[in-house]
């Protein structure tokens, strides 16, 4: 099969044998593909730094017997700034876990590669402190397009209103009112702080997120219930998004 273009999202590389790397891409269409760059671990190298994590990347892929084969790889964007500083470094490996989750080989989403650039762009120039809220709104933002939208303008259970919600239930696919709440045995008291963070993180462009004035204990009281939801509807652990959320 002749070679073909495209551009990619570098999410993960595997060492495989002595001096080859498998690695995890993100499509800008966003489907998943996993290729071999052969020779990627030789000093000197043709592909070197090019191949890291967080890389976007423009490469020339061959169709292999079971993985593709990178012929050729130029870099786009490098997120140096991110890979540089432990804070985002962690940040941006969670978005690379759950990216690495929901994106699937041969199903096409091209939101979630502009998204995940956005994402990546603004912990670059984001303030450390602005880490944990980009990732909980890449969470939000990732579940929606993944069909997994949690309701959180009226009551998931009896569409009635609620507000305030004082409750969400994974179940459900959202938030609840109080009655609900009190006939859901799964769901998950939520305040009202709580509430408002998550409609408004689901709203904000990544670029404003860092912006946004959320108290630190509301952030974690969202961490909390953001990895529940995930848990329910993305099955299996995710485990740089679990190191991130117990590191800070």
């Amino acid at each position: 099969m002749p070679a073909y273009p495209l551009r990619v999202l570098v999410l993960r590389r595997t060492k495989l044998g002595e001096a080859d790397l498998i690695l995890t891409l993100l499509a800008s269409d966003g489907h998943q593909v996993r290729a071999v760059a052969k020779g990627a671990r030789k000093p000197g190298g043709r592909f070197g730094a090019r191949v890291e994590p967080f890389t976007v990347l423009d490469v020339l892929l061959h169709t292999g017997r079971s993985l593709e084969v990178v012929s050729e790889a130029r870099t786009v964007a490098t997120h140096e700034a991110v890979r540089a500083d432990y804070d985002r470094t962690t940040a941006a490996s969670a978005v690379a876990g759950l990216l690495e989750r929901i994106s699937v080989e041969g199903q096409v989403e091209p939101q979630l590669f502009d998204m995940s650039l956005a994402t990546l762009d603004a912990m670059e120039t984001s303030p450390v402190s602005a880490m944990r809220p980009l990732v909980l709104a890449f969470v939000l933002k990732a579940l929606a397009m993944h069909g997994v939208r949690p309701a959180l303008g009226e009551c998931a259970a009896c569409a009635g209103v609620a507000d305030p919600a004082y409750a969400i239930s994974p179940a459900a696919g959202g938030v609840l009112c109080e009655r609900c709440a009190r006939e859901d045995e799964g769901s998950l008291p939520i305040s009202v702080e709580a509430h408002a963070a998550l409609r408004a993180l689901m709203r904000a462009k990544m670029s404003d997120v860092a912006g946004l004035d959320i108290p630190e204990r509301v952030q974690r009281e969202v961490t909390m219930l953001l990895r529940a939801y995930l848990a329910f509807h993305v099955p299996g652990r995710i485990r740089a998004l679990d190191f991130f959320a117990a590191g800070r």
